[in-house]
């Protein structure tokens, strides 16, 4: 049977893939980024053709470019195609890179005199290994001393106590080592002078807390007859719902073909990328604005998901098949997780005249999967509702950039205590979602929804009208938006080809959360990288290669080829295959009960369909809540 094209890349697909390419390519020091399926024929797969399986292999090598991207077909065992990344815009980082990072950091003389200047012991490889370094981008602002073009990274580091300690309670502050990872060779080691180090413990185990509840009772949550839904592959189905869930080197956890009762509504969404921006004025943090899913290849980071930690009920897993730094398939298992939560009710009402009740329940479909990038742990939710929702939650949790610091350095409005001798930098975290829209299998349109307050007249002599006002955006430049809670500002995506019962197009539309932009200025570094970010609405007409909100290849970059560059031809979006890019963000004031692990925040998004359907689509559910 033939593999369909969206089809997770299996183990043995890897495997053919790099044979492949070291077959064809000479050098042996090459070291792999990434490998995923390359995105086939959005209108092949549409239409069901029969489509080869290409795998898109990326890494470094000993060329003194920015790396190689090579196109493979397992399906007919040979290369189509390798390129070559230029200097200023190179593939993501890999473990070789961190590795060597580490490694040069840690037999770097200045820099063990610096941290021994701070009374931590280098004096034997015990004593180092519990020295945590962690290889930051360079990207933006590299270092002087890094010649243009070179792969660089900055390393920070922290001391553990042991092998399972809180690596980021003890923090090695005012110390950078700035490594050439192109030239092998720490070029600088940034001291900014010593800060004692902290001595309070950041251990958050069960086994070191002084106590555990013992009041909680269990909460079983069970399905006897087992779940609604079924897998085929990576397909999944529930009440109506289709969708293939995968896992993408950058996006991470990726839907495709997402359609109900057979009416297609997205073609593919994910994220398409994120930037970290610190707002503090530390030499420590004033440098970090880190794009965490391409320049560390978000999904490559993905965990491995438990039963009864990270999911709970009747649940499937979906594994992730990745390839390490020299060219080994890695299974990474349970990498995907599907099961139903029950979520309240789903619609009720009260008739006083017959004193009856009509109640239903509702529930949801999730699909997750879980991301650890350094400190940070970030969850996405993907989750399905009975009544046509679509909704996307990010979950963030894990640990926060720490600073030490003195009664002379404490900087509360940068950089709030939260813990004994330790603060934590204000920072933005702002995520980009591509979605590609193929709402009722035809071209769309889109639209800005908002609350006008009518002005006082003798049709309105009270002042207390408003009225739901609506604006087709039919170019690019149109679609450039912001949120605006203060009028409901929504936005719909529109099938004009396809009217409901009453007459009207049918539409899903976006209802963003309340939602900050970009705070650093526009000129900043920070903003010419991560320029998606400084709005939460952009459209474009779909074209393949348009993946990437921030650039194909951000290692090193300066914000080439990415939203504000392809957005700049200002092309038409009216009645187009319409792209949407959704920006949210949440601005992170770290406090106290953020430490030593941070408790889950949350932002997100939902889509909500607008007269997709003729009436309540719920009217159906059984009732199952009888006294």
């Amino acid at each position: 049977m033939a593999i369909h094209p969206l089809e997770a890349l299996s183990a043995s697909e890897i495997t053919t893939a790099v044979k492949l390419f070291r077959e064809h390519h000479s050098d042996e020091q090459a070291f792999f980024s990434s490998i995923g399926i390359k995105e086939p024929n959005k209108q092949d797969v549409l239409h069901e053709k029969q489509i080869p399986r290409v795998v898109r292999l990326t890494g470094v090598d000993q060329q003194a470019d920015g790396g190689f991207v090579s196109m493979v077909d397992v399906t007919e065992n040979k290369v189509l195609a390798t390129s070559r990344v230029p200097l200023d815009a190179q593939v993501a980082y890999n473990y070789a890179d961190f590795g060597i990072a580490i490694m040069l950091t840690k037999s770097n003389t200045q820099w063990l005199d610096a941290v021994s200047a701070r009374g931590v012991d280098v004096s034997s490889d015990e004593a180092l290994a519990l020295i945590q370094i962690d290889p930051w981008p360079a990207g933006g602002y590299a270092h002087d001393s890094i010649p243009k073009g070179h792969r660089a990274l900055r390393c920070i580091a922290f001391v553990r106590e042991d092998a399972t300690d809180n690596g980021y309670a003890r923090p090695i502050h005012g110390l950078i080592a700035h490594v050439d990872v192109t030239a092998k060779t720490v070029t600088h080691v940034e001291d900014s002078g010593v800060v004692p180090m902290p001595t309070a413990s950041g251990r958050f185990d069960s086994e070191s807390q002084s106590s555990i509840r013992s009041d909680l009772k269990p909460l079983e949550i069970t399905q006897p007859e087992g779940a609604s839904f079924q897998v085929s592959g990576n397909k999944i189905s529930w009440q109506g719902f289709e969708v293939r869930a995968s896992v993408h080197p950058v996006s991470g956890l990726v839907l495709h073909e997402l359609s109900l009762q057979q009416r297609p509504i997205l073609y593919r969404a994910a994220l398409s990328e994120m930037v970290v921006p610190y707002g503090d004025s530390d030499p420590m943090h004033s440098w970090k604005h880190v794009l965490d899913a391409s320049e560390y290849n978000m999904g490559t980071m993905i965990n491995s998901l438990k039963l009864g930690c990270d999911c709970l009920g009747e649940i499937h897993y979906l594994d992730s098949h990745q390839v390490t730094f020299d060219g080994k398939p890695k299974t990474v298992e349970n990498a995907i997780c599907i099961h139903e939560e029950d979520y309240g009710i789903q619609w009720k009402h009260y008739d006083s005249s017959s004193q009856t009740t009509e109640v239903r329940r509702s529930r949801r479909l999730v699909i997750s999967s879980v991301f650890t990038v350094g400190n940070y742990d970030y969850g996405f939710y993907w989750y399905l509702y009975l009544d046509g929702t679509i909704q996307m939650e990010v979950k963030l949790t894990g640990i926060v950039g720490i600073s030490v610091f003195t009664e002379e350095t404490y900087n509360p409005a940068q950089s709030p205590v939260i813990g004994e001798n330790l603060s934590s930098p204000v920072h933005q975290h702002l995520f980009c979602f591509r979605l590609d829209w193929h709402l009722d299998g035809g071209t769309n349109s889109l639209f800005e929804n908002q609350i006008e307050v009518m002005p006082m007249s003798t049709q309105n002599p009270e002042g207390t009208q408003f009225q739901s006002v609506s604006r087709p955006l039919t170019t690019e430049s149109e679609a450039i938006r912001d949120n605006a809670p203060h009028v409901s500002r929504n936005w719909k995506v529109v099938n004009p080809a396809s009217k409901n019962k009453w007459g009207v197009p049918v539409a899903y539309k976006l209802l963003p959360a309340a939602s900050p932009t970009l705070f650093a200025q526009a000129g900043s570094q920070v903003a010419q990288r991560a320029a998606f970010a400084s709005h939460n609405l952009w459209a474009t007409p779909f074209k393949e290669d348009e993946l990437s909100a921030a650039g194909a290849n951000t290692v090193m970059h300066a914000g080439q080829g990415g939203l504000a560059e392809i957005t700049a031809g200002n092309r038409d979006i009216d009645d187009c295959d319409l792209v949407m890019w959704h920006t949210v963000a949440l601005t992170h004031v770290p406090r106290p009960e953020d430490w030593p692990v941070m408790p889950v925040e949350y932002t997100g998004f939902h889509l909500i369909p607008v007269g997709f359907f003729d009436q309540n689509p719920t009217l159906d559910l059984p009732r199952k809540c009888e006294e």
